[in-house]
């Protein structure tokens, strides 16, 4: 499984928690199978998924912003071995989600939800090439089936098909490599 794929995931993880510690065996499962990992480089998810994908032999990019280290001092974290700079927050989600053959959401907060209905909503448009979009665990779950109940008469079935709900990270991986890989044109 030679993808590229992005992880979502939010900061607030540290090693030795739950969270982190399931990052970590995401990045290890992705790199032992060869992936290119882009994450969005700093700490948290990102951290834990870029160290596990590194020490797997996996090459990981981390896209950083001007933006967000304007906001938080932070700076790519050292298991990025690559990195795409990129000046606003907008500009990161774009090369997020359009350099990707898949994404996967681990949980986060609303940064994590606005890079899942950003890309959720480009796939709907055609506005970027088809690929999975996978979130992981529970917690999606549950936020999404609180807002198709909500607003059901607002998202038909149809649009509810390009989420792929999975529980845990093994089964994502799993799920990621039956599926065909049909690489996207990278920018």
């Amino acid at each position: 499984m030679s993808q590229r794929v992005s992880v979502f995931g939010g900061a607030s993880p540290r090693p030795g928690e739950a969270a982190y510690e399931q990052a970590l065996h995401l990045g290890r499962l992705l790199g032992a199978a060869g992936c290119t990992v882009l994450t969005g480089g700093y700490i948290g998810i990102m951290e834990a998924v870029s160290q596990g994908a590194n020490q797997a032999g996996g090459h990981v990019i981390g896209v950083t912003c001007e933006a967000i280290e304007k906001w938080r001092p932070v700076r790519a974290n050292r298991w990025v071995q690559e990195e795409w700079r990129c000046v606003t927050l907008l500009e990161r989600l774009q090369r997020l989600i359009e350099a990707c053959d898949a994404a996967l959401a681990l949980p986060g907060g609303p940064g994590t939800l606005s890079e899942i209905a950003l890309t959720w909503n480009l796939l709907l448009i055609g506005a970027i090439s088809p690929k999975p979009l996978i979130l992981i665990g529970p917690a999606w779950n549950a936020v999404f089936e609180t807002f198709f109940t909500a607003l059901d008469a607002y998202i038909p079935q149809s649009q509810r098909l390009s989420l792929t709900f999975v529980q845990t990270v093994d089964e994502a991986v799993t799920r990621l490599s039956s599926l065909p890989t049909t690489p996207s044109a990278h920018p």
